[in-house]
């Protein structure tokens, strides 16, 4: 990746030649000049707890031109009285990966701490070749704890929950290098292990780390990796323009910069190329999003609804 830079007083201009990032540094203000990206953000569970469904709206969706499909990765979230069927992400993910060809794909998030982190190395490897390179691999400590950690006689505690994340992913990055790989942390252990192939996307398959605002330290995490995918602590609430510029200053003071970083922000959108939705993505984009995922989930509305709205495609800034 070239970078062309240009200093004046003060003010040292940085323009990538690839992904067309301009920023300002030594004034007050800095920006992003990146293309939108429109993705697909789908729950796994209820209408889509039916993997043909799925694998139906995956499908629609590429044709509609969405540049990529996440799914969500819940075991259970609901009380035993009000269970309804869910399927598992990642084997829907890999099928997905057989019945398309373009749009990227990947779990939005995948809760690390309820998943031994070899196994997850190992087959996030798999479906990054299966896709041809199309895997985003997004994770987080996990939620709810209730139903998706103690029913199950996992540790609910949010530090603890940190703490395996945190290992999870060096112990994942360490075993995608291709070579012998030894780790002793407080939580996992790996003595002498190789693991072959190597994912198809390298230096690694992209990783965005999820994470609840107004809470700093899973931006710090994030600024470590190749994007973030920010929500508000207090859900429903969502997150706003102003919030995400103020986690993007605290995630570029620890990177340095946000070249080549992938900001992920979620939400509605019409699509039928309104004046509204073109002012919503243009906010985003200003705040320095480089994704938009569209929320197809059951509390928006019917089925025929949602479907309706993935075949209208990406809303247009």
């Amino acid at each position: 990746m070239l970078i062309f830079t240009l200093t004046l007083p003060r003010i040292r201009l940085m323009i990538s030649e690839r992904t067309g990032y301009i920023g300002l540094r030594g004034a007050e203000t800095c920006w992003r000049n990146r293309s939108m990206r429109y993705g697909i953000s789908i729950e796994n569970f209820g209408w889509f707890g039916d993997i043909n469904l799925m694998l139906k709206f995956a499908v629609e969706a590429e044709k509609a031109g969405w540049d990529g499909f996440f799914l969500w990765d819940h075991l259970q979230i609901f009380p035993p009285s009000e269970a309804m069927p869910f399927i598992d992400s990642w084997m829907a993910l890999a099928s997905i990966a057989v019945k398309t060809k373009k749009m990227r794909l990947g779990p939005m998030v995948t809760p690390l701490p309820r998943r031994r982190p070899w196994k997850l190395a190992r087959e996030a490897a798999t479906l990054d070749h299966l896709s041809n390179g199309r895997l985003t691999l997004g994770v987080g400590i996990g939620a709810p704890p209730n139903p998706e950690f103690a029913s199950f006689g996992e540790d609910t505690n949010p530090r603890t929950r940190a703490e395996k994340l945190d290992e999870g992913l060096d112990v994942i990055t360490g075993l995608w290098s291709g070579e012998a790989f030894s780790y002793e942390g407080k939580h996992y252990h790996v003595h002498e292990a190789r693991f072959l192939p190597k994912p198809k996307q390298q230096p690694r398959v992209p990783i965005w780390i999820g994470g609840g605002w107004p809470k700093t330290s899973p931006f710090r995490r994030a600024a470590k990796y190749d994007g973030v995918v920010p929500v508000h602590t207090d859900w429903p609430k969502r997150i706003t323009t102003a919030n995400l510029e103020e986690i993007l200053r605290l995630i570029e003071s620890e990177r340095g910069n946000l070249r080549d970083y992938d900001v992920a922000v979620s939400g509605h959108t019409a699509g039928n190329d309104s004046t509204e939705d073109r002012e919503l993505m243009q906010s985003w984009i200003d705040a320095g999003a480089t994704w938009w995922l569209e929320e197809i989930e059951s509390l928006r509305g019917g089925l025929e609804e949602l479907r309706e709205r993935v075949e209208r495609g990406p809303p247009q800034a």
